[in-house]
């Protein structure tokens, strides 16, 4: 192939099409007309000999091509911008969206605070928070490009991910102020009423049943939520009892908080990117500025 016939706006355009998955969409991301985005598929077709976009029900899907393409282009261009090295844009004028994948844990605590920096630094970065995966789906995304940011739990290194440790959590127990169990809290009375746990598949347990039976004890699940957002007005209207983040249980304001009568593992909550974003400058200083409102 002669690399002179190759238009490299035609590879910014097919990295909007396969991110994108609608014409419409990705011709607005890229200042394009719908015919002319149109257009550019067809060239793209022919010069990868794949359909690379096709028609299901009401929508279009990659093909297996499109989506073998997807990381090398976003890297290759992102190389191409590197040599280029555009002029340095000053924070307040910068405009950009940028994608977060988070949990309601960190979000409820970590975005007003951002929000209100980020209207203070660089009024013109909007950010889109997507749904939560897990922490699997979230690598998945910054590996393709379906996310910008992720703040989670991630185990192990990974060569194409920059990962920080943003802070380091430990659980509490969390009950309404006149629960019967507070003044005379033990591991005894903590079995005694039903537990609420959060979990995004449904799931009625977790590794905290498994060191009970290991001790020859266990609790009654009374219910189980996808959110650790729902639990503090639950908590308030119930003898039911929580096992929380110890941030979750603080912002609640009005909730009885006091140390696990076992010994709970914590964890500590990174947040990642990927590393062919290291000179984008919205992104870093997103980054920065999540790192200074969070840091340990």
């Amino acid at each position: 192939m002669n690399l002179r016939s190759i238009d490299l706006n035609l590879l910014v355009i097919l990295d909007a099409l396969l991110d994108e998955t609608h014409v419409g969409r990705a011709a607005n991301r890229v200042g394009l007309s719908q015919p002319a985005a149109s257009a550019a598929l067809q060239r793209c077709r022919q010069l990868f000999g794949d359909e690379l976009l096709e028609r299901g029900r009401g929508t279009m899907r990659r093909t297996a091509r499109a989506e073998s393409l997807r990381a090398p282009l976003k890297s290759l261009l992102s190389e191409i911008e590197e040599l280029v090295d555009p002029p340095e844009i000053p924070l307040a004028n910068i405009r950009q969206s940028l994608r977060l994948l988070m949990a309601d844990y960190p979000a409820l605590f970590v975005l007003p605070l951002l929000q209100r920096a980020l209207q203070c630094s660089a009024p013109g970065i909007d950010l889109v928070i997507l749904s939560w995966n897990g922490a699997e789906a979230a690598r998945a995304a910054l590996i393709d490009g379906t996310t910008d940011l992720a703040i989670s739990v991630f185990q192990g290194e990974d060569d194409d991910l920059h990962r920080d440790t943003l802070l380091n959590e430990h659980y509490v127990v969390a009950l309404r102020k006149s629960h019967p169990a507070v003044n005379d809290f033990n591991l005894d009375r903590w079995l005694e009423f039903p537990h609420i746990i959060v979990s995004g598949r449904g799931e009625g347990r977790s590794p905290l049943d498994m060191e009970l039976a290991r001790i020859g004890r266990s609790r009654r699940v009374g219910l189980v939520v996808p959110s650790f957002g729902m639990v503090p007005e639950l908590l308030r209207g119930s003898d039911m009892i929580a096992m929380l983040p110890s941030r979750i249980a603080l912002l609640a304001g009005d909730l009885t908080i006091l140390p696990t009568p076992i010994t709970v593992p914590g964890f500590a909550l990174h947040l990642a990117w990927h590393r062919r974003r290291a000179r984008d400058k919205a992104l870093q200083h997103v980054v920065d500025l999540v790192k200074g409102l969070l840091c340990d």
